[in-house]
Order: C-alpha cells, then sequence, then structure tokens
C-alpha cells in the first residue's frame, strides 16, 4: 500500500471574495456590476505516488506551486479537485515558527510542538534531552523563544520533527537553513532517518540536496506537472538546462536531451 498517493490534485484560489473588502463595498460593487471574482490555480493535475522509504525531492522555480502542495499532502488545505491519500503520521516543517509561542522558553515550545504532532507529554519527557542535544541548544532551554536567533529557532524545529519518529516527514527549505556544520549535521540525520523507513518529501533550491538525498523528483512549473520520475539524474540535470535556458520540456523525450545539453556543456 502506498505511504502517499495523489490523483489528479488541484488547488485553486479566490481573490476578489467580499470578506477582503467588507460587506457594504461588496454591495456597492455588485449593483455597480463592478465586483468580479478571480480564479487561480496554484496547482493542476498533480499526480504521484510514494512507498515507504521514498524521498521525494520537489523541483521548480518560485511559483512552481510546490509549497501550497506540501500545505494539501499536510492536511493544512483541501485539494480543490482530486485526492490525497497519506497513511500514517506526519511531521511538517513548512514555517519554521509555526507551533511556537514566542513568550515561551525553549523548553516549554518544545513540548507544545511535540502536543500540536500529537505526542504524549510521555513520549516528549524521553525525547527532550535528545532533541535538545541534537538542536545544541543545551544552555538556552530556559531563555524565552523570542530570543534566539533564526538558526537557533530552525534548528530546533527540526530536530522535534525529526526525532518525534514520524512515519511521514515534509521539509520545507529547511535543509539550507542553518550554520554549514548545522547543514552538514542535518542531512547525515535526514540520510539516517530514510535508512529507519521514514517517507519524506523535500522542498529545496539546492539541487545538490536533492540529488543526494532524493530517489525521486516531481517537477512542478505554474502549478503544473512537468515531470514525476526516479530518473534522479536526469530530472535534474533537464532541470537545470531549463533553469538556463528558460525553455520548458514539452514531454519526456525532450527532457531527456535538455539533460544531455546539460552534461554535454558541463562537459567542457
Amino acid at each position: 500500500m502506498p505511504i502517499i498517493q495523489a490523483k489528479n490534485v488541484s488547488i485553486r484560489y479566490i481573490t476578489g471574495d467580499f470578506k477582503d473588502i467588507g460587506l457594504k463595498e461588496y454591495i456597492m460593487r455588485r449593483l455597480k456590476g463592478k465586483f468580479e471574482v478571480r480564479e487561480f490555480w496554484a496547482d493542476k493535475n498533480i499526480s504521484f505516488q510514494l512507498e515507504k522509504g521514498d524521498m521525494l525531492g520537489i523541483i521548480g522555480t518560485n511559483g512552481a506551486g510546490k509549497s501550497t502542495l506540501l500545505k494539501a499532502v499536510s492536511g493544512i488545505m483541501k485539494p480543490t479537485e482530486g485526492s490525497i491519500r497519506v497513511n500514517g503520521t506526519i511531521a511538517a516543517l513548512l514555517e519554521l515558527t509555526t507551533g511556537f509561542d514566542a513568550d515561551l522558553t525553549v523548553k516549554e515550545n518544545t513540548y507544545l510542538r511535540g502536543a500540536l504532532l500529537g505526542y504524549t507529554r510521555q513520549f516528549m519527557d524521553e525525547k527532550y534531552q535528545e532533541i535538545i542535544d541534537f538542536a545544541e541548544l543545551e544552555e538556552f532551554q530556559d531563555r524565552s523563544f523570542k530570543q534566539l536567533s533564526s538558526g537557533m529557532k530552525s534548528r530546533l524545529a527540526f530536530s522535534i520533527a525529526c526525532l518525534v519518529s514520524p512515519d511521514i516527514l515534509i521539509l520545507d527549505e529547511v535543509l539550507s537553513v542553518g550554520d554549514g556544520q548545522f547543514r552538514q549535521k542535518s542531512g547525515n540525520k535526514m540520510k539516517e532517518i530514510l535508512k529507519s523507513g521514514v517517507t519524506g518529501i523535500l522542498v529545496s533550491h539546492s539541487m545538490s540536496q536533492i540529488r543526494e538525498l532524493c530517489n525521486k523528483i516531481l517537477w512542478l512549473d505554474h502549478g503544473h506537472q512537468v515531470a514525476f520520475g526516479d530518473d534522479v539524474k536526469l530530472l535534474c540535470d533537464a532541470y537545470e538546462q531549463f533553469i538556463t535556458t528558460k525553455q520548458l520540456p514539452a514531454n519526456e523525450e525532450e527532457i531527456r536531451k535538455a539533460a544531455e545539453a546539460w552534461c554535454a556543456g558541463e562537459a567542457k
């Protein structure tokens, strides 16, 4: 049974809602025939399937629909069309400060975040010291969260998500934060987690991270699915060629040609 299965997932945003302008203004615009509702499809007909232990890398330029798709997989948003089936518990790092209270201490926030992820006090008691040690925040656990640097906050969020043993781990540009030493440490932790059978989804602009950690690739562009497959090198090469030329492949054959062109250029 697939751990995650997405079938023809489409997510629509509507602009021009009367809540944005107030009831009075809405009525006046309707009477004058000046109220317009616009639809924007952040994702359109996205399909993929992940088995236990897979690590999916989602690639695409800004505005491709990557983060919106992650929110749908995480259950934060409901697809407008299509369906997503998820079998297992999810730990998602979409926005690093989500689930934290600025006025609570690091320790209090660790337990709060654990509770939001559905874990018991007893479980968090067992994991707490491991989380703090990994995040390198031993000396800061009694400080308020707002006193931490952005790097410290990201280390804490990453540590909690990784060390609570989820079935599915979703990371949105998380491995690129922090200093070089912690990036290496978090990358090694991800490899360890994946070997244990956890299924992961990673969004990153670092193609070296995608190449190193992922065994499947989903390429999105302006909400549309360009490609999905397990030929990581081919798809990453083709994507990097696209970044250079801005010419989007129309089919698998063009993807292969783009990858070959990129490799030929690299060899020179």
